[in-house]
Parts: C-alpha cells; sequence; structure tokens
C-alpha cells in the first residue's frame, strides 16, 4: 500500500490518499483494515474508496456522499482495474460544499501522478 498524507488543507479539513493493487473484496477489506491500524487514519472521519473489479465498480462513501463515485469514475477514465484508491478526511469543522469533490478529485489526481499509474 502506498500512502501520501497530508496533500490537501483547506479550512480545517486535511486529506490524504493511498491505495494499492487488490485482486478480491477481501483484499479490499485488508487494505482498509491495515490503513484504519494506523492511528492517524483511524481518527479519520472518512475513507471513501472505489475500485474496479473485473469490470465491476465496488466503492463505499463511508459518509462523504458521492465521493467514491468521482474516484470510481476516475479510476474508469484512467483505465485502471485492481487497484483501490482511497482519500481519507479529517473533518475540521467547517462545510466545504463542492470544494470537497475538487478536493477529492486533486487527491486521486495526485495519486495517479506520484504511482505513475495515471
Amino acid at each position: 500500500m502506498q500512502v501520501f498524507d497530508r496533500i490537501i488543507s483547506d479550512r480545517g479539513s486535511r486529506y490524504a490518499v493511498s491505495g494499492g493493487a487488490v485482486a478480491s473484496r477481501a483484499e479490499i477489506a485488508a487494505l482498509l483494515a491495515e490503513l484504519r491500524g494506523v492511528k492517524r487514519f483511524a481518527k479519520a472521519t472518512h475513507h471513501s474508496w472505489a475500485v474496479v473489479l473485473d469490470g465491476e465498480v465496488v466503492k463505499d462513501d463511508d459518509g462523504e456522499s458521492g465521493a467514491a463515485q468521482l474516484i470510481a469514475q476516475m479510476l474508469e477514465r484512467a483505465g485502471l482495474q485492481g487497484h483501490v484508491v482511497v482519500v481519507t478526511r479529517w473533518y475540521g469543522g467547517k462545510h466545504l460544499g463542492g470544494d470537497r469533490f475538487r478536493h477529492v478529485a486533486e487527491a486521486v489526481r495526485h495519486y495517479l501522478r506520484e504511482t505513475g499509474l495515471g
């Protein structure tokens, strides 16, 4: 699993992005458990994620409505399959409105660029 922490900060909210290759739902669960096993990440408000497995989108917003769909769309456009991408947010106390989608998209772009997968 690769983790890029503290990549975006806006009005108190902070973002990280992470991910790794997966071949099954069990491997997704294991990767998420590993991420949540890190004390800092266990305290995060949201872990929104998506992956394309065998042509099927598997995703979870984790309370950040619409975030997983955006991640899934970006993975599909990049042609990336079998690789889960997780955008983590620590809520800073102020609503970000539509800016939260801009931050999710930027986090995914950061991951794809830094890993060479995009």
